[in-house]
């Protein structure tokens, strides 16, 4: 039987596919169309005519940003998450996408309305005394209202746009068929997983559209903070939450880049800035779950200086091994170690064989050399590690995103301590954590755990290994091994040959249509046209059109 909601799908992916590319074109990247050597509907340049961009002068990073931001909130989201990955693009692509926001119209009442029926299974008046129709925020994933819970209690409801899973399910096919387009036929394909980040990036906005989840990530930062009196969580009320609804405590407290309404408020921005940068180095060494989006708007300052943090969409997770990473690394460029840097990075697998370690070990010690006569609460450490990122990615060394998004939130930490306190100094507060962790690596009990898990895995090895060294020789007895090759940029090679061995067989048709006319032109039998041969009259008439639609085909590809 027919797929038809797949069949729709796929007339939606068709559609938005030709709208992606013509906002492509119209912001100056035509090349676009040539690298990705385009499937066969999506190669004609009418498709793409939109309006041309005002983008003289503007340099590619600032287009494509513009072209991001009006395609709307996948690619909003796309960007934001490459961003954070300055190791995958260049660092201008990667700061100009940090501008990229996500304010959209709100969603009418009635939508509201309709969503909430289907969620909860009730309309606002039935589930909440008061609704207010009118949205505190409105942003591409989901817009927020206030409402009053029949209990008396003042909430904020966040509701997911009734149409938003649908287009960005369908950006995603998008994206992932552009990405192998990418790997097969551009440049720096090989280089870059590109399929890779379409999927990382497929699983971070699936989670963020997931407001259940968010509820219950809320639950476990709560959990994990337990009785600490200088944070507060929003509540959830966990029986007005689905995936596409989250009820929140309404928190009505002072943004923490409003100095002047902090100090209004007898509230103590050094204390705050100091409160703020334990927490959130307690939530990324004791827990390795952290907030990955610390900017103003997300965190607000209630009665007694108590911290409450907003908006859980984007969380980072940070495993033992990666935390561990971290510190040693931040040790290294503390000690000018430059070799135990490199030693972090070997052991931690990320250093390929064909990494060559003495430039590599020559530009950290250039870099370390920067911080030699600086006093430690003059280190920038967001600017220290923005620096050490962009000397590894010129080495192609890649770093888990969810510690490249623990960069970004230091370095947003760290702006917004020195906003409140001067004379704020992150490196302070990082270093006991730093010689914690690293004294905790080499205590008794964690070198018998490590030792006890180096045993585990060796006695399974032992194990598996006759098993699988066993089937590995009956395969080859049978002949049933199997070895898979993949060429990467062959396809345009083949396409560029077609079209060529295409382009000679008209030639030749062409030719023998020519010199058939003129031996029949010279006979002079057959039925006559205006005194000429009929058939040799006919000749010249198909030779000349064919050859007038390979001159222009010719002229078209540009390649004379």
């Amino acid at each position: 039987m027919l797929n038809v909601m797949r069949l729709n799908r796929n007339v939606r992916s068709i559609r938005r596919t030709r709208v992606i590319l013509g906002v492509f074109v119209s912001y100056g990247f035509d090349q676009f169309l040539e690298s990705l050597n385009l499937p066969a509907p999506f190669r004609k340049r009418r498709l793409f005519r939109r309006e041309q961009r005002e983008v003289a002068g503007l340099d590619p990073a600032r287009r494509m940003r513009l072209a991001f931001q009006e395609l709307g909130p996948t690619f909003i989201k796309l960007g934001q998450l490459l961003s954070t990955r300055p190791d995958l693009i260049p660092r201008s692509f990667a700061d100009e996408f940090t501008a990229l926001q996500d304010r959209v119209p709100s969603v009418s009442l009635e939508e509201i309305h309709r969503q909430l029926q289907q969620e909860l299974g009730g309309t606002p008046e039935s589930l909440f005394a008061t609704f207010s129709p009118e949205p505190l925020a409105a942003a591409s994933i989901a817009q927020v209202h206030r409402a009053t819970l029949r209990s008396g209690e003042e909430v904020a409801v966040k509701i997911r746009r009734p149409d938003i899973v649908g287009i960005v399910e369908t950006d995603i096919d998008i994206l992932s068929a552009m990405a192998g387009w990418g790997e097969r036929h551009l440049p720096a394909g090989c280089s870059y997983d590109l399929t890779g980040i379409v999927r990382e990036f497929a699983r971070t906005i699936r989670r963020e559209m997931d407001l259940a989840r968010e509820g219950r990530t809320i639950e476990r930062f709560r959990s994990n903070a337990g009785k600490e009196p200088t944070l507060h969580f929003p509540r959830v009320y966990s029986e007005l939450t689905s995936p596409g609804v989250l009820t929140l405590e309404y928190i009505q407290g002072i943004k923490v880049s409003d100095l002047d309404g902090l100090r209004r408020a007898g509230l103590d921005c050094h204390l705050i800035a100091a409160r703020g940068a334990a927490a959130f180095l307690h939530q990324v060494v004791d827990h390795g779950l952290f907030h990955g989006d610390p900017h103003p708007g997300n965190i607000f300052i209630l009665p007694g200086n108590v911290i409450c943090l907003l908006d859980f969409g984007m969380v980072g997770h940070l495993e033992g091994n990666t935390r561990q990473l971290l510190f040693q690394l931040l040790l290294a460029v503390l000690n000018r170690a430059p070799d135990d840097l490199i030693q972090a990075l070997d052991d931690a697998a990320l250093l390929a064989e064909t990494t060559e370690k003495s430039p590599l070990r020559r530009d950290l010690a250039e870099f370390m050399d920067c911080y030699v006569d600086i006093p430690l609460r003059e280190i920038r450490v967001g600017r220290l590690l923005s620096e050490f990122v962009d000397i590894i990615t010129l080495y192609h060394i890649r770093l888990e995103p969810d510690l490249l998004l623990l960069i970004k939130a230091l370095v947003g930490v760290e702006g917004l301590g020195r906003r409140l306190d001067p004379e704020f100094d992150m490196m302070t507060h990082i270093r006991p954590f730093i010689q914690a962790a690293v004294s905790e690596k080499s205590s008794p009990g964690e070198l018998l755990k490590e030792l006890r898990s180096y045993v585990g895995s060796f006695y399974q090895l032992s194990r598996n290994l006759p098993r699988d060294l066993k089937e590995i020789i009956s395969r080859i007895n049978r002949g049933t091994v199997k070895i898979d090759l993949e060429h990467r940029g062959l396809d345009r090679f083949i396409v560029e040959l077609d079209k060529a061995s295409n382009r000679l067989s008209s030639s030749l048709i062409i030719a023998a249509l020519l010199v058939g006319s003129a031996i029949i032109f010279t006979t002079d039998k057959g039925p006559k046209l205006f005194g000429f041969p009929f058939l040799a009259f006919m000749g010249y008439a198909v030779a000349g059109v064919l050859g007038l639609w390979l001159v222009i085909a010719i002229f078209r590809s540009g390649r004379l």
